[in-house]
């Protein structure tokens, strides 16, 4: 599995300074207070996420827990994604357009320095300017979100970005209409950890976020992406595919990445099913410190995604013989066998220990996330029915074309 890489050193620097948790020797530091705030945030996003306190963010302690905890590990997802998606579209000249952010529900920022610190790194070879607009309904969090932005510019030296802050009721919220929103058109929108905080006391939750979302798709460039995250929780995750389901329906954009396919989503076929990423990272030291007070392990990023758009581009060429790997490579007595998502559904692949070759032992290598291509998969018949099992045989080809 591809492994993680470590915060750059102005993004660590602008994280810290903002937590203020970090003592004169560089080493984090734990108060007392900040794990019980942590583990209790843990319990509203896991078991209570219906009741959660609306806005959590404006209470000092749960504020801080977030920051602390919460943070980087949202902007860590958020920065796997922005890789993922195509290079952007920027125009170098003097005097053309910034490449335009909206983050819809930024809480203190993680996806604003996420992108920020993205941005600064990734376009040095065409640079041009970046705007960023961030919305929220917690004026605390916006204040954090501000601090957070100028001690990255600071950090590293970042002269050519701005960032507007507007607060507003998202359930209320009205793109188009506002004047710090409206009026442009973006090349990036955001949605982390947000929609399904949305209309959850509505009538019809998914269909007041289907309409928030037709709203954005209006804003968004011909060539941009919308990013949307949500929790790798069972009833969040799938929302999120009904939320695709119903879009795509409508035909308001397509899938850039996970889904290999625009066919309904077959994780939602089975009630118990539910499709998630988990992506490697580096934990930052003040992060696997409070792991430690709260016996946590943070050792993935756990969630699941849509990256959304309306030019039709997908990440990888789709093809009847390729598939995602979506599930983790479970080893079984005499074989190993995965989940996989592909237009016809959602199959159960394995491969005996004793059929392995030169041509398919890439399937060794298999882990969630992967995009894999397969030439050849057998489905025999036991007592006139076909096996739910697709066995890969000993000729069969199989590559990784994307491990994540």
């Amino acid at each position: 599995m591809p492994t993680g890489r470590p915060f750059s050193t102005p993004l660590l620097q602008a994280w810290t300074r903002a937590t203020g948790l970090v003592g004169p020797d560089g080493s984090p530091t734990v108060p007392d207070g900040l794990s019980r705030a942590v583990r209790g945030l843990s319990d509203l996003f896991t078991r209570g996420r219906m009741a959660l306190p609306s806005p959590y963010l404006d209470e000092a302690g749960s504020r801080q827990a977030y920051l602390a905890y919460y943070f980087p590990v949202n902007l860590a997802k958020v920065r796997a994604l922005l890789d993922e998606m195509p290079e952007p579209v920027v125009e170098p000249e003097a005097g053309s357009r910034p490449f335009t952010v909206l983050d819809v529900g930024c809480g203190p920022g993680a996806a604003v320095l996420g992108t920020l610190d993205w941005f600064s790194q990734r376009i040095v070879a065409k640079p041009a300017p970046l705007h960023l607009v961030a919305v929220d309904r917690s004026p605390h969090a916006l204040e954090d979100c501000a601090r957070v932005w100028a001690a990255y510019a600071e950090a590293a030296r970042v002269r050519d970005a701005t960032l507007a802050t507007v607060r507003a009721d998202l359930e209320r919220f009205h793109p188009g209409n506002d004047p710090q929103v409206g009026g442009r058109t973006y090349d990036l929108i955001v949605l982390a950890n947000t929609l399904n905080e949305l209309f959850t006391k509505a009538h019809d939750p998914l269909g007041r976020r289907v309409k928030l979302l037709q709203t954005l798709l209006a804003l968004l460039g011909q060539h941009g992406t919308l990013m949307i995250i949500e929790p790798a929780l069972r009833e969040t995750s799938r929302g999120l595919h009904l939320l695709r389901n119903a879009l795509l329906a409508e035909g308001a954009c397509t899938v850039y990445s996970p889904c290999l396919h625009e066919q309904p989503c077959p994780a939602l076929v089975k009630e118990g099913d539910w499709c998630h990423e988990e992506r490697p990272w580096v934990a930052p030291p003040l992060v696997a410190a409070i792991d430690r007070e709260v016996e946590f392990i943070k050792d993935a990023l756990k969630f699941s995604y849509l990256l959304l758009r309306k030019d039709g581009r997908s990440i990888v060429e789709r093809s009847s013989d390729i598939y995602r790997v979506v599930s983790e490579l479970r080893e079984m007595k005499g074989e190993k066998r995965a989940w996989l998502c592909h237009e016809t559904g959602r199959p159960e692949v394995g491969r005996q220990d004793r059929l392995r070759s030169a041509t398919n032992e890439a399937f060794d290598d298999w882990h969630r996330g992967a995009i894999v291509r397969i030439d050849q998969i057998v489905r025999k018949e036991r007592k006139g029915r076909e096996s739910t099992i697709g066995r890969i045989p000993s000729e069969a080809t199989v590559e990784i074309i994307r491990p994540i």
